[in-house]
């Protein structure tokens, strides 16, 4: 361990994503493995810009985008969307960029979680994704935060007040920190996040351990909505996998407490009605997989007849904030949600 100071030992903590946003940070789809071919890399872009351009419209948005593609860039974003250019290799700003904090003096700090690839998938491409966090940083000009701990910003969920939440397919899985203790994992995130009490979740949603998944991202599955009260993925239909694994989740998060030794309340939110893919594959379509910015919830949409009902649902547990429906079919297609594309910058 490093004997210089925690961010925690300094007073930094992570804030809940409702804090107040300095900015949004994304980062624009570039060829890789994930976007195969001319055509999906279109269909990716434009989804990801669907999501930018909504949330310029309430605070400001930077996208990094890979070196020599700002013009490309362009074409898909709003004005008022700034760009700044540096090496990526794939577009998942929530996993590869830094997780913001927060100090009672009006500071701001970033810690940086080594990333590898989701655990160092076959498929994944990381040489240049390992970098950003420090990028990202650096032109914040906030104090950098390196960890030891293998993890992405869609593995942790806080409430701000001293409570995260976390997967033991993520944190301690397979490619990532299989060799530390769950008490070692627990204590590198309280230093980094200025947390007390970690909710370990068993696993995420079926699909996420596909080729493809991140093998159980906490973002997908539960998200705090305020402290004390947390938002779970419920699917109703016996005919999907994860029914069972929803009913798991629910009743653990029921039996749990937070760091203040609040129990948790426990609001269900029901999937998309939409149970498999054209290719007969389970769908992980959820809608915990929400943005929480400036006035404004960024609600993933599946042309479905629950997009209303979880939005009235959001539109109730964040009072205040506009809720906009953005299509997110083709960022599930690609492995994720509109959670999974951003990352916040809190204001001091």
């Amino acid at each position: 361990m490093s004997s210089s100071p925690t961010p925690a030992a300094l007073g930094f903590r992570m804030p809940a994503e409702w804090h107040p946003h300095e900015r949004t940070w994304m980062a624009f789809p570039t060829a890789n493995p994930t976007f195969d071919g001319a055509e999906q890399l279109d269909a990716a872009r434009r989804a990801w810009a669907g999501v930018a351009n909504t949330l310029v419209r309430y605070e400001p948005v930077t996208v990094v985008v890979n070196t020599g593609e700002s013009e490309d860039a362009r074409r898909y974003l709003a004005a008022g969307v700034e760009t700044v250019e540096r090496p990526l290799n794939d577009a998942w700003m929530r996993d590869i960029g830094p997780s913001f904090l927060v100090d009672d003096q009006g500071e701001v700090a970033a810690a940086d979680w080594v990333f590898n690839g989701w655990g160092a998938q076959s498929w994944a491409r990381w040489d240049k994704d390992q970098d950003i966090a420090e990028h990202v940083t650096e032109l914040t000009g906030v104090r950098r935060f390196a960890s030891r701990l293998i993890n992405e910003g869609g593995g942790i969920h806080v409430d701000g007040e001293g409570t995260v939440l976390v997967t033991d397919t993520v944190q301690l899985g397979e490619g990532r920190n299989a060799d530390w203790t769950r008490e070692q994992v627990e204590a590198e995130l309280h230093a980094h996040l200025g947390t007390s009490k970690a909710v370990w979740l068993p696993r995420g949603l079926t699909r996420d351990y596909d080729e493809f998944g991140t093998r159980g991202h906490i973002d997908i599955v539960a998200s705090f909505v305020r402290p004390g009260t947390v938002l779970v993925h419920s699917q109703s239909d016996p005919a999907h996998p994860d029914h069972a694994v929803c009913q798991e989740l629910a009743e653990i998060l029921r039996g749990a407490t937070d760091a203040r030794g609040r129990t948790l309340e426990v609001i269900e939110l029901p999937a998309p009605t939409v149970l498999f893919d054209e290719d007969g594959e389970p769908v992980d379509y959820s809608y915990i997989n929400h943005y929480v910015a400036n006035g404004v919830v960024v609600l993933c949409a599946f042309d479905d007849p629950r997009d209303e009902q979880a939005k009235a649902v959001l539109e109730r547990v964040y009072p205040g904030r506009v809720v906009e429906l953005v299509d997110a079919r083709e960022i599930f297609a690609n492995g994720g949600g509109v959670h999974c594309i951003t990352q916040q910058q809190p204001r001091p």
